[in-house]
């Protein structure tokens, strides 16, 4: 594990914490509410400050933030009072808003993220663009330009949740319906991708299918669980760069493949992490389809119209987000997924950094590039987790709070004592699974 990834990871989770944290106490402070201590990150103090009655520090450790709405006494214990400036003499619906104004700030963050990404290096619109001659599309008609908005009948909102519904909703050699938008009338419309299938040798991994300038190899994008006889061989990452001796940059590289017989072992080189290796796979044949020729358009920002089409697809990322987190849950439970894949924890999330920290195949601009989508989508992430009804985060007290809406009542201290303990094994729980699904997860992906 680089120490890098684990630093990267310790200031991004901090950063999007601190924010959090910042929403309640601006909320509050529109609201006229009083607050005596903000924490930006935590440990010693670095830096301090007084102002309007709200103690200010500035810590060592970006590992979080923190809002105190209560005075302590030399005891450290909390000082009641009947106030009318305080949190909790404040009316339901106050005090609702600054609970959600936390997880709020975090989907506000993650569109922000995503917006001046897409400014600066451009965005991946969902616009079909020219598709590949002998591709599915091709004999369709259809109008480059034209907006995809749903995908076998289920809406899609970014590139995100668009890819997952292609790749791993609807089978390569099952037919496939994509309704476009028409961008000259505004009409949708319906084309069927209808595949063509061969069989030949599995090579089981999806790839762009267009050689590598440095390799001369194609990049792996994702590798099938049963490739090998269910031992893969290969990893995403990794660059193909040929079979039994045969360059996959060959014009003729699909017709050698099959040609290749079952039951016997094929070589593969490959590339990864920029070490050339060699090993042997064996041969099972599977049956396989032509190219969807599914191509969607970038763009440049380059005028207002764009910045604003980009900012828009930035602002959708949300819902893409809580799509894929739902498809992914609900695939566990279905039987398609691993259990240790629904969730994960400060492990998993180093792990990913990692790799992308870790990758010799791309430049620092990349990189970049790649941990700056996963803030915005780990600060998305945050939002729906920090809603979760479980004690520390938010979700409990938002729940408190519209059930002394609905019963006209606080609960008695018996009752949220009940619920604070039930909560505290509930998140013991989760931790406890997160953590044993980034540990499976590390030793599974070796």
């Amino acid at each position: 594990m680089n120490v890098w990834s684990i630093v990267v990871v310790i200031i991004m989770l901090g950063v999007l914490v601190t924010i959090h944290e910042l929403g309640h106490f601006w909320v509050a402070s529109l609201l006229k509410i009083k607050a005596f201590e903000v924490s930006i990150f935590v440990g010693p103090r670095l830096i301090h400050w007084t102002r309007k009655g709200v103690d200010y520090s500035i810590r060592l450790i970006p590992l979080g933030a923190y809002v105190r709405f209560t005075d302590i006494d030399e005891n450290g214990e909390a000082v009641t009072s009947d106030a009318p400036d305080l949190l909790i003499n404040q009316p339901r619906w106050k005090r609702l808003l600054v609970a959600l104004a936390g997880p709020f700030m975090n989907v506000v963050l993650g569109v922000l993220i995503f917006a001046v990404l897409f400014w600066v290096t451009g965005f991946t619109s969902l616009d079909i663009g020219t598709t590949p001659r002998g591709s599915q599309l091709s004999s369709q008609e259809y109008t480059v330009g034209d907006h995809i908005v749903a995908v076998n009948g289920q809406p899609v909102y970014t590139y995100l949740d668009f890819y997952f519904a292609v790749d791993n909703e609807v089978r390569k050699i099952d037919p496939m319906t994509v309704t476009l938008k028409s961008a000259e009338t505004g009409k949708k419309y319906d084309v069927t991708l209808t595949p063509e299938t061969k069989s030949r040798p599995m090579l089981g991994i999806t790839t762009y299918q267009t050689t590598d300038n440095k390799y001369k190899g194609w990049e792996i994008l994702n590798v099938d669980e049963k490739q090998n006889n269910g031992k893969p061989v290969l990893k995403i990452g990794d660059y193909l760069v040929a079979v039994d001796d045969k360059p996959v940059a060959d014009e003729d590289f699909l017709e050698f493949l099959d040609t290749r017989n079952e039951g016997d072992t094929m070589k593969l080189t490959f590339v990864r992490n920029g070490v050339t290796m060699e090993k042997d796979c064996i041969k099972t044949m599977i049956t396989y389809a032509n190219d969807r020729g599914l191509r969607i358009l970038s763009y440049n920002v380059d005028s207002p119209a764009r910045a604003l089409r980009a900012f828009g697809y930035a602002a959708k990322m949300p819902m893409a987000v809580v799509i894929l987190s739902y498809k992914s849950i609900s695939n566990v439970f279905e039987g398609k997924e691993e259990v240790y894949n629904m969730v994960s924890g400060p492990v998993g999330v180093t792990t990913v950094v990692n790799d992308v920290v870790g990758d010799v195949d791309d430049n620092v601009g990349d990189k970049i590039y790649m941990l700056i989508v996963i803030s915005g989508i780990i600060s998305i992430g945050l939002t729906f987790t920090n809603l979760l009804p479980i004690p520390g985060l938010d979700g409990v007290q938002i729940i408190l709070i519209i059930v002394e809406m609905v019963i006209g009542r606080r609960l008695s201290k018996k009752a949220e004592g009940v619920i604070n303990v039930v909560g505290f094994f509930l998140l013991i729980a989760l931790v406890l699974f997160a953590f044993a699904s980034d540990i499976i997860r590390i030793f599974v992906e070796r």
